[in-house]
Formats: structure tokens, C-alpha cells, sequence
């Protein structure tokens, strides 16, 4: 059976060091968005990615990630982007609201623009959960973004040549 292209990353480093990776940080629970920044651009340089081709913006909330994600989107020619945040639940329902606003505004740039956005923004009950899942014992979900956004932006060149 023949190896799946999207996925040589895996097996070895990228060949085409001409990818290019728009990384968008919110400063907003910076403890944990801090963590996953790190997971996903160690896992971008790791492979094969060359750290001029990785851009980074840093906004102050995670709201803030779908204005900046659609602007980078529009004025540069990024293969990829990956926003990056951390939303905690508290006592109100701002949290709900916030997280389908995040998730829906990430969604409608995939689809008005011709370039994978990659949404690492931890939706959690508490900052336990949050901490676990950003370089704990959940692992780190900018790792696996990364991961993400390199298949991605590898699907997208391949569908390019065609």
C-alpha cells in the first residue's frame, strides 16, 4: 500500500521548506496559550520548517483571533494559520457565547478564504483542565494543531498542482 503524501511529515522531515505558517497567540490565560505557542511551533521547526517561514501575531483575547485570523488571511499568502487561545468557564454565560462566537467566526474564515485556519482554543471547564491539555498530562493540543495545519497546508499545495 502506498504512503499517503499528506503524511511523509510523519516519516520524515518536510522536503518543501517553503512553507510558510502564520501563528496567532491571545495573550487572554497567556499561562496556557503560552504552552501551546511553544507545542506548535517546536513541532513546526522539528519538521523541517524554517523558523523565517513562521510568523507570529499576538491579540489580546481569543474574540480577537477571528478579526486578525481574517486580515492575515486576506493580506499575506500563508499555507497555513493557527490561532491559538484558552477560554475557562466561569460563573456566567459569556463563556458559552464567546466559544461558539470563536468557533463559528473561525469556521466562515475556512470557508470565505482559500487557506487552512487551524483552531487550537481550549474550550475548558476550569484551568486544571486547561493546564492538562496544554503541555500536561493531556498532552499538548499545539503540538497536535501543528500537526494539523503542516497536512493542511501540504493538502492545499497538493490540490494547487493538480
Amino acid at each position: 500500500m502506498k504512503k499517503n503524501p499528506i503524511y511523509q511529515y510523519k516519516y520524515e522531515k518536510i522536503k518543501n521548506k517553503d512553507l510558510k505558517f502564520a501563528i496567532i497567540v491571545s495573550q487572554w490565560n497567556h499561562d496556557i496559550t503560552k504552552n501551546l505557542y511553544k507545542g506548535a511551533y517546536e513541532t513546526l521547526i522539528q519538521s523541517g520548517i524554517l523558523k523565517e517561514k513562521i510568523k507570529l501575531w499576538k491579540v489580546p483575547g481569543s474574540y480577537e483571533l477571528i478579526y486578525s485570523a481574517k486580515k492575515i488571511a486576506h493580506c499575506y499568502d500563508f499555507d497555513s494559520i493557527i490561532v491559538i487561545g484558552s477560554i475557562i468557564e466561569g460563573e456566567t454565560p459569556h463563556f458559552k457565547y464567546l466559544c461558539q462566537a470563536v468557533s463559528q467566526g473561525i469556521k466562515d474564515i475556512n470557508i470565505q478564504f482559500d487557506i487552512p485556519v487551524i483552531f487550537c482554543v481550549l474550550n475548558d471547564k476550569n484551568k486544571q483542565q486547561s493546564f492538562d491539555r496544554s503541555g500536561g498530562k493531556n498532552g499538548n493540543k499545539g503540538i497536535e494543531c501543528a500537526k494539523t495545519a503542516i497536512d493542511m497546508a501540504i493538502f492545499k499545495k497538493n490540490l494547487s498542482n493538480k
